[in-house]
This record gives C-alpha cells, sequence and structure tokens, in this order.
C-alpha cells in the first residue's frame, strides 16, 4: 500500500509539472510607430508546444515606472495562470505583457509617442503572426494595474471591436476636478509630456485628454459601442484611485453599460493585484466561451 500511495504521489508531480506553461521574457517587436523595438514577455500555456492548437490572447499591461517583467517577477501572473487553468477555473491562453515605459498607453498630444497606435497597429499584429492565437475579437481581452488599468480601459473603450472582456485593476481613472487640481509638479513630472505642458487648472482639460478620460468616453461615447465589450473593475477600499473607479462605476451604471464591480480589502500594491488576477483569468475566459 506504501508503494501505492508513493506512486500515486510522483504521477502527481508529474501532473503538476506537465501543466507549466512556459514563459519567454523580454523578446522584442520592431515599431516603425515608436522608430525603436519594443520589449514584451509572453506567457504560453502548458501543451503549447505538442499541439497545433490555437489560443485566445490576454494583453496584461503594467503600471507606472514598471515594465514588461512587472507582472511575471511581482505579479507572478505564469505561476497564477498555471495554477487557475489547471484547476479548470481559466482556460488555456496566451498572455502577453508588453513594456510601455510611462506612455500611459495612448498618443501623446504632440505626436512624439504613439503607443496606442503601435499596440493596435503593430503588437496585436505581431502576436497574431508570431503565436498561434486566435485572431479575432472573441478571442482577445486586455487588462491591466493602475496606468495599465487606464490603458486596458483605453484601449477596450476606444477599440470595441478588437476586444471581447477588459479588466482595470486599481485603474488611474481620474475626475475633472482631480486633473484640475493636481499639482504642479505633479503635473510637470507625470502629465506634462502626454497631455500639453504649462497647463494649470481647467485649461488642462484639453480635447486630447478628455479623448483619453475613462470617464469622458464612457460620458460622451455611444452606449451600444461601449457595451460590445465585457468589463470588470476591480479596486481595493483603501486604494488612492477608489474615487475615480467609483465615479467610473456610477457613469457606467447611468449610461447603462453591463459590467462587474469590485471594491475589496486592499489598497495600491502588489498583494491586491495578486490575489485579482485569478478571478481577472476566470471573467476573461468566461468572455471567450462560445
Amino acid at each position: 500500500m506504501r508503494l501505492t500511495f508513493t506512486t500515486l504521489f510522483c504521477f502527481g508531480l508529474l501532473v503538476s509539472f506537465a501543466q507549466t506553461g512556459t514563459l519567454k521574457e523580454s523578446l522584442k517587436v520592431k515599431s516603425t510607430i515608436l522608430g525603436k523595438e519594443v520589449s514584451y514577455c509572453v506567457y504560453l500555456p502548458a501543451g503549447y508546444d505538442a499541439t497545433n492548437r490555437r489560443y485566445p490572447v490576454l494583453y496584461l499591461l503594467h503600471g507606472y515606472t514598471d515594465n514588461e517583467t512587472g507582472w511575471v517577477q511581482f505579479g507572478e501572473a505564469p505561476y497564477i495562470a498555471d495554477k487557475a487553468i489547471a484547476a479548470g477555473e481559466a482556460t488555456p491562453m496566451i498572455i502577453i505583457m508588453p513594456d510601455a515605459g510611462v506612455s500611459w498607453y495612448i498618443n501623446s498630444y504632440d505626436g512624439k509617442v504613439k503607443y496606442e497606435d503601435f499596440f493596435v497597429k503593430e503588437l496585436i499584429p505581431h502576436v497574431d503572426a508570431t503565436y498561434r492565437s486566435r485572431p479575432t475579437k472573441e478571442f482577445r481581452a486586455v487588462a491591466g494595474l493602475s496606468m495599465g488599468g487606464h490603458g486596458s480601459f483605453l484601449m477596450a473603450t476606444r477599440h470595441p471591436d478588437l476586444f471581447v472582456a477588459c479588466a482595470p485593476l486599481s485603474g488611474a481613472f481620474w475626475t475633472e476636478e482631480s486633473v484640475t487640481k493636481t499639482p504642479d509638479d505633479v503635473w510637470a513630472r507625470i502629465f506634462a509630456d502626454l497631455y500639453g505642458k504649462d497647463l494649470k487648472g481647467a485649461d488642462r482639460f484639453t480635447p486630447h485628454l478628455r479623448s483619453y478620460s475613462g470617464l469622458e468616453i464612457v460620458k460622451d461615447g455611444n452606449a451600444d459601442e461601449l457595451k460590445k465589450v465585457k468589463y470588470y473593475i476591480d479596486c481595493g477600499d483603501d486604494d488612492f484611485l477608489i474615487e475615480g473607479n467609483m465615479a467610473l462605476h456610477l457613469e457606467m451604471k447611468n449610461k447603462g453599460i453591463p459590467h462587474e464591480f469590485r471594491v475589496r480589502d486592499g489598497a495600491h500594491d502588489w498583494t491586491y493585484w495578486r490575489t485579482a488576477l485569478p478571478d481577472v483569468l476566470k471573467f476573461v475566459s468566461q468572455s471567450f466561451h462560445r
């Protein structure tokens, strides 16, 4: 009997090992739009190299001052994905984690940095040409944390024909009041290169900024277009961004846009985002299902 238990234990270890996906870090994609190479990490689910199967894709976006390795090193995304897939709580999927610097995933007001254009016109086509993805909206989702939460929501709402699901975590959603009251030194350091230099108070709320404001996109956007995407919004109750997330929730509710909204115990940190990722994987998996 002891031999039987030992055999079963070893078999369980082998099964667990066999369910481990493959991670490739800091690969490069050449961008003509940005005039440089952009790094990204890719998670390929277990069995990817053993079959000709095609997989849905999740684009997982990092936060401010981080890079393509953030979700790998601090978010433990590959481990969490392996565990969720093995448990049957998430479908096997490709996860792409691109570097965005401090671009906020947008095109800057002066056209010097066009990260949104790169993402839509170069990164997605590169992924679909390089990996065995299912290259249609029905099998493509985007999620992210903080700056990446902001970016994921923008990508989905500005390009609703590209994504079936969107899951911003602790998204950087700013109200008009918070934009106008941002201290000048913070504006100069973080936002001036994106939206305009030497802007103060209400002058900061330019048409360009409005076009990249999650709240304004919902407020001014076509509800039928916005409803083409399924949304999962999650922010901690102690997060400094909770006000903007609650305002977004109310705007979407008033506009009649279906979405999941979660406020859990936690702050703006990796502990919160690691615990959020399993539910994100489950949510996008359900969105991928026919």
